[in-house]
């Protein structure tokens, strides 16, 4: 479908505000309704924007106008259709916005409604499917015409699959995700677990539903017996999948817009957040306006496309029955809000949108540990979908009201700091990923590991004076000798013992160490203060 097909209906009753030959002829890959002022890493390329303008006001500058147009044409958006609901109409600065940026502009009438676009749009798309001509297609034209409209409907993935292979006998089928998590499956499937789902992938049966979604993202087709079908036949029953792949994502990409604003909220300077906004933007996201909340933040690569959204995203999914909200931080990093106290006991072969949680029912609280240890067991897992990107997470201590869930972001921003300082054993340098729970950091080693590298490299620096300078054959000899005298508690003998040195030749070096630091050794305060700057270095 292209986008002059939209001006063709009647019933839509849209109108071209800008727009000539290049930009009307552009094909349509699917529809995002957003009022973000900046939503460009939420489109994908050749999709229609949907805009009530609600984030537009008269008194707004053209410049406003401008980052937004110029948002949708980085995403190679295919056109902007603007409500006229909200202003009374489309603001000229915006239609002047898109004719600079070459983006047609269409406007929707307060009588239209975006829904009645979307499934305009889709209808459309899927339609065309039962009535190409059937000898370029291996599935039969009355299962094409099923499935086209099931995916109209938006029917849910396990029925989806179930009539994708009934011609087949309802052979055992699966879908699964990059980690192993079962998102569908027909009645004729068992159960599999998360380990032996992932080992699936692999298997010769095994066809990739999305091979252009990120690697933490991607859907697989597994059919763990022979069916006999040509492998065409299976490759379109993926792409029909992969279909309903793309509503998904879409729903994933408008509920991250109210996340976004609930982690904004919580990153505000101000430590005294409306308790009243906090609530509304928890209650957007579809989470309880009460805690405990738990908060995760992630890292990746520095790069923006390198899938760390994905990968949270699906890291939580394996939270079975929880609600979690995720979107990025004002700084760019991927977070979430997680609903710590729900469990609904939701079947995890279900995949729901992500930031709405399940439906409510009665059940005991759950403490905030089985989030550490699940995220934990899964990371390898998670990391071994891209190898080449380091993949960080630091998970918070459960935040008891919205107005804790600042002080939970902090926490999380620590142990994420932490986890990108850990050191696998035996490794010089930072481990290739890794996932800290605040709860992780009880001992002063820990601890330190959160404080950023230049902060802690400073400290030792500083708190060592001379003895920093370790190219100076003595100053070894001393930090040598201070880090065994502390690590056996400021013992002289077994200091002495373990450097086989005399007794009193310890208590010189550490005599000079006290001179050198301007330290008092038999404070513990002291011993402290240069523990931790031998932990700094």
């Amino acid at each position: 479908m292209h986008v002059e097909d939209l001006l063709r209906l009647e019933s839509l009753d849209l109108t071209l505000l800008w727009g000539d030959g290049p930009q009307l002829t552009r094909e349509i890959s699917g529809v995002t309704a957003t009022d973000l002022e900046d939503p460009g890493r939420f489109l994908q390329r050749d999709e229609l924007v949907l805009s009530g303008l609600v984030w537009w006001a008269p008194a707004d500058d053209e410049a406003k106008a401008e980052r937004f147009v110029a948002a949708l044409h980085g995403a190679g958006a295919a056109a902007l259709l603007a409500g006229e609901e909200t202003h009374g109409g489309v603001p000229d600065v915006l239609v002047d916005a898109c004719r600079r940026h070459g983006i047609a502009i269409l406007s929707v009438p307060v009588h239209t409604s975006f829904r009645a676009v979307t499934d305009t749009v889709y209808l459309r798309q899927w339609g065309d499917l039962s009535r190409r001509p059937a000898d370029h297609y291996a599935l039969p034209e009355n299962v094409r015409a099923e499935l086209s409209r099931l995916l109209a409907d938006g029917t849910d993935p396990d029925t989806l699959l179930t009539r994708a292979v009934a011609h087949l006998g309802t052979p055992p089928a699966y879908v699964l995700s990059a980690t192993g998590r079962t998102i569908a499956r027909t009645p004729t499937a068992a159960p599999l677990s998360v380990s032996r789902a992932a080992e699936a992938l692999t298997a010769p049966t095994t066809l990739s539903v999305d091979p252009d979604a990120s690697p933490y993202g991607q859907w697989h087709l597994h059919l763990p017996e022979p069916v006999g079908a040509p492998p065409r036949m299976l490759h379109e029953i993926a792409e029909v999948l992969a279909q309903h792949r793309q509503t998904t994502l879409r729903r994933e990409r408008a509920a991250r817009g109210p996340a976004t604003d609930l982690l904004s909220l919580m990153d505000t300077e101000s430590s005294t957040a409306a308790p009243a906004a906090l609530r509304t933007a928890l209650q957007a996201c579809g989470l309880p306006d009460e805690g405990p909340y738990t908060v995760i933040t992630v890292k990746g690569a520095a790069a923006d496309d390198d899938g760390t959204l994905d990968a949270l995203t699906e890291a939580l999914r394996h939270l079975t029955g929880r609600g979690f909200a995720v979107g990025r931080l004002p700084t760019g990093e991927p977070a979430a809000v997680i609903d710590t106290d729900t469990d609904t006991g939701t079947d995890s072969d279900t995949d729901a949108p992500p930031s709405t949680p399940p439906s409510p029912s009665p059940s005991p609280s759950l403490s905030p540990a089985p989030i550490a240890t699940t995220l934990k067991n899964l990371w390898p897992t998670l990391q071994s979908r891209n190898t080449g990107v380091p993949l960080h997470g630091g998970i918070s201590a459960p935040a008891a009201t919205p107005q804790n869930l600042k002080g939970a972001l902090t926490q999380a921003r620590y142990a994420l700091t932490a986890a990108r300082a850990q050191k696998a054993p035996g490794a010089s340098t930072a481990s290739t990923s890794h996932v800290t729970a605040i709860e992780d950091l009880t001992t002063l080693g820990a601890l330190l590991t959160g404080i950023p590298a230049d902060v802690r490299t400073a400290f030792g620096i500083h708190a060592l004076g001379p003895l920093a300078d370790d190219t100076n054959p003595s100053h070894r000899m001393l930090l040598e000798t201070l880090e065994v005298f502390l690590a056996h508690n400021g013992s002289w003998a077994r200091t002495a013992e373990a450097l086989h040195l005399h007794v009193n030749t310890v208590h010189y070096r550490i005599q000079r160490v006290e001179m050198l630091t301007g330290r008092d050794l038999a404070r513990l305060d002291h011993k402290l203060d240069l523990k931790a700057a031998l932990l700094c270095r």
